[in-house]
């Protein structure tokens, strides 16, 4: 399978300490398989400072099926289960909240989807209301790769 990331600065190595917490998967490096979104990240990235690029990594299914070694979480869909495992990723809770997976799949959560997930929080809307108010929503995919170990999987490609 071939996987993107989009970004502002070229890199040869992953360095996971340079990846951000409060991530919907915690922190990790990130990709998806559809290449527009990358280059959506990448521009967005790059209005900053530096310049869209957008990287891409070739990895085993049999990794992503759980045949290498690695612990995978594969969320087909947005459901309780997702939501909850996003707010725990993204509360600002110090230490961070820390899962044991090398590798979590599954859709993103963009702005409106963060927002049904806070109103949710708040209690302004209930967790049925929120999955169903999600199941409207545009989902893009995202790929967490989160430890050194899963790392060791993707193998970088020209694009």
């Amino acid at each position: 399978m071939i996987l993107y990331h989009g970004t502002n600065v070229d890199f040869g190595e992953i360095d996971l300490s340079k990846s951000m917490p409060y991530k919907d998967f915690g922190r990790g490096f990130y990709l998806t398989d559809i290449l527009s979104q990358a280059q959506r990240m990448a521009e967005r990235r790059s209005h900053r400072f530096g310049t869209a690029i957008v990287q891409a990594y070739e990895v085993g299914d049999e990794v992503l099926k759980g045949f290498a070694g690695c612990r995978i979480k594969i969320f087909e869909e947005p459901n309780e289960e997702w939501a909850m495992f996003i707010l725990n990723n993204r509360k600002r809770t110090v230490p961070p909240f820390v899962h044991d997976y090398d590798i979590v799949c599954g859709p993103v959560a963009d702005d409106g989807i963060a927002y049904i997930l806070t109103r949710f929080e708040e209690g302004t809307l209930s967790l049925a209301e929120a999955l169903s108010e999600l199941k409207f929503a545009h989902l893009s995919s995202q790929y967490c790769f989160c430890t050194t170990l899963s790392l060791k999987y993707l193998k970088r490609i020209a694009l």
